[in-house]
């Protein structure tokens, strides 16, 4: 198959000049190619196309006017402005300046004839314009909309529109808008009221400069069919990339896992100590008839919280092992990764013993000596598993035989990340260079519609069934004022031998500031639930700037049941396993994501005993909570169903909580909207296939066309 030629850059410029200010900012904005200046679209319109009279605006237009200064004058009350009064004959307007240079004052000097345009505001002090823009009046009228497009810091609109029409000239000329699209299999929703297909130049031409009169409405909704042209390509140029990450994926090879009789996998089933749900089982088999294959496995294993990933890991970390090939399982955090490491360790060692093989153990703090030895036992292949974090992938770590590289909360981790792991190639026996067969968990439920369209080129499996035993969680609105309250239900359920969670937010840019949120909150519950006479009550402060060491001697301590509070940051939220703790408090709930609300929650509720989750939110100085977060807190009380909370996720937020750092190569739709287009999802679904086969040439020139280069990182 051949690979879509990466974009060419400016630097290939053969002048050696160096690039402008505004050349660097089309940079940063992905704009190198012709093709890209075509495709980046106006994110709405002005009417500059008349002149309308001031008398005929009402309060909140946007009006374009022609008009002379009557008055211009600098005041200092209440604060440093240019207040300057124009007339058009019909009324008169008070333009407001607060911030202008000497150059703009002089423009805008008594007796100067303006066109100017802005928001028209009414008052007791008649109309006013706030920071409108403006150019001596005369000059033809546009005949069609202005664009504004997305810009940056250091790119005027003007510079925008010109280098965008260029880009849309240039493009033309070059043939870049060749219709890619068999013309019987146009979408129904691209065609115009005459049954006519949009076609691709005729879209954009038209989204660039539409007429004056348009439906603005349509042109905003993104219903009218030239946008509906732009967002069938975009999809369609998705589901191909996809597709062909797929197939090309299918030639490669990687070594055929077969399940032993009385073998390992068998005998971790006899030593579990509880058996597997209807769930695990059928996705067990789904993972091991995918191993059986020459063709290296590249499933996605999603399942809500506490749903029991990791036993159908170790599962197929067995079949793996019990071939005499190696198994690497990476988490992202030090905390999740040892979680991991102990459960494997007390399920597995004692059946590789005899083997003489053993569970390897890496991450970044360790010892020299410790990973020293480590990496000895990875290269020997003495380590029939490699448990750990992003040391896993450092260059120094060399696997005698990787079969199976199983990566834990997958969106946590980057495109480079994930390709490092799987470029851990291997040879066994002489055999020639094959890829490890990869399974990805995640505890965050993807809806139908992402894994149609972000996870097209992955199968799926789901664990949708609880085990056994996993009690229901309770889910409470508190306010911040109530925060007494709550110290007092702590204080009942430490009396009766539970333990407690208290999250505090950690928020990056401020990370100081919601450090000391989270020991101020460690201090403040330290004395009021240690009141003289009472018998001491133990309370943990967690966060992410804690040496590796102190963060395992608390986490040990909660662990064991010494601790009865543990005061976190979200360094909790995934892994910890903690089946006596029945109650999680969350601080300032309004600023968590509500997948992260819904992984904190699923660390209660572990045990037999009734647990509960407080949402303490905080109204701030307006009083009220936005209504995005209002929408969050809502979706944790009403369900606790980790697939309706994914759903509403991807409502509220759109796609790219779900694919983490994968939108770096697959890059987030821009047209296309999943809980709008699943139509036009559809459709590209179905074409894809069908272009690949009957008009290969087609499809690789619309990939390129819309991914450039970027399609490469699907492999991840």
């Amino acid at each position: 198959m051949t690979r879509a030629k990466p974009p060419v850059k400016p630097e290939a410029k053969t002048d050696n000049k160096p690039l402008s200010a505004p050349q660097k900012a089309l940079r940063k904005l992905g704009l190198d190619r012709d093709i890209d200046l075509a495709l980046h679209l106006p994110l709405r319109y002005e009417d500059e196309t008349r002149i309308v009279r001031l008398a005929d605006t009402r309060e909140g237009d946007m009006a374009q006017i022609e008009a002379t200064v009557v008055s211009c004058e600098i005041t200092y009350k209440p604060r440093r402005q240019l207040l300057v009064v124009v007339d058009d004959g019909s009324d008169t307007c008070t333009l407001r300046f607060f911030s202008f240079y000497p150059s703009q004052q002089k423009a805008l000097a008594v007796g100067n004839h303006l066109r100017l345009r802005g928001e028209v505001k009414g008052g007791f002090m008649g109309r006013t314009m706030m920071h409108p823009s403006f150019h001596m009046a005369g000059g033809e009228l546009p005949n069609a909309l202005t664009p504004v497009y997305p810009t940056s810091a250091g790119l005027p609109q003007v510079y925008l529109r010109k280098a965008v029409h260029s880009g849309l000239v240039h493009a033309a000329r070059h043939g870049a808008f060749i219709e890619t699209i068999p013309p019987d299999h146009m979408p129904r929703s691209a065609m115009s009221a005459g049954a006519k297909a949009w076609g691709l130049e005729q879209s954009l031409h038209f989204l660039h400069h539409p007429a004056a009169d348009v439906s603005l409405a349509q042109l905003e909704d993104r219903t009218h069919p030239a946008w509906q042209r732009l967002k069938a390509e975009e999809l369609l140029a998705q589901q191909l990339s996809q597709l062909q990450s797929k197939r090309a994926r299918d030639e490669l090879r990687a070594p055929a896992l077969v399940l032993k009789k009385g073998g390992l996998h068998e005998q971790l089933l006899g030593v579990l100590p509880f058996g597997l749900t209807g769930a695990q089982r059928r996705v067990g088999e789904e993972i091991a008839l995918d191993l059986m294959r020459q063709v290296p496995m590249h499933r996605l294993l999603q399942g809500d919280v506490g749903s029991g990933k990791t036993v159908v890991a170790a599962l197929a970390g067995a079949v793996a092992m019990d071939g005499g090939w190696q198994c690497a399982l990476m988490a992202p955090t030090e905390i999740l990764a040892e979680q991991h490491f102990r459960k494997l360790i007390g399920w597995l060692e004692p059946l590789l013993t005899p083997l003489g093989k053993r569970v390897a153990w890496l991450t970044g703090s360790q010892k020299k000596k410790e990973r020293t030895e480590m990496l000895g036992l990875i290269a020997s292949g003495e380590a029939a598993l490699v448990v750990g974090t992003h040391a896993v992938i450092q260059e120094q770590v060399v696997f005698k035989n990787l079969a199976l590289a199983i990566i834990d909360e997958q969106h946590r981790f980057g495109v480079a990340q994930r390709l490092a792991l799987r470029e851990k190639m291997l040879t066994h026996d002489g055999m020639p260079e094959q890829e490890p067969h990869m399974l990805m968990m995640s505890a965050t439920p993807i809806p139908r519609t992402l894994a149609m369209s972000y996870y097209a080129d992955l199968d799926v499996s789901t664990l949708d069934e609880l085990p056994p035993g996993r009690t229901p969680v309770v889910t409470k609105l508190v306010s911040e004022s109530r925060r007494d309250e709550l110290i007092e239900r702590i204080r009942h359920q430490l009396e009766e031998g539970r333990q407690v969670y208290w999250v505090c937010p950690l928020i990056e840019e401020s990370e100081a500031l919601d450090l000391t949120n989270a020991t101020e909150t460690h201090a403040l519950l330290l004395e009021a639930l240690n009141p003289p006479g009472a018998t001491p009550v133990l309370v943990g402060l967690l966060h992410s700037r804690m040496p590796p060491a102190d963060k395992k001697a608390v986490m040990a301590q909660f662990e064991s049941g010494a601790m009865g509070v543990l005061v976190s940051t979200t360094v909790i939220e995934v892994g910890v396993d903690v089946p006596n703790a029945s109650l999680m408090v969350i601080e300032h709930a309004e600023r968590f994501g509500l997948s992260q609300l819904h992984q904190l929650r699923g660390r209660v509720g572990r045990g037999a005993a009734a647990s509960a989750c407080v949402l303490m939110y905080a109204t701030g100085e307006s009083g009220r909570v936005s209504e995005t977060a209002r929408e969050r807190l809502r979706a944790m009380v009403e369900t606790s169903d980790g697939f309706e909370i994914a759903r509403r996720d991807l409502e509220i937020r759109g796609p790219g909580e779900f694919l983490g750092a994968r939108q770096s190569g697959a890059a987030l739709l821009r047209f296309a909207d999943l809980a709008e287009d699943g139509e036009l999802l559809q459709w590209a679904r179905e074409l894809a296939p069908l272009m690949l086969d009957m008009h290969p040439e087609l499809a690789e020139r619309h990939v390129s066309r819309w991914l450039g280069g970027k399609s490469d990182f699907l492999k991840a």
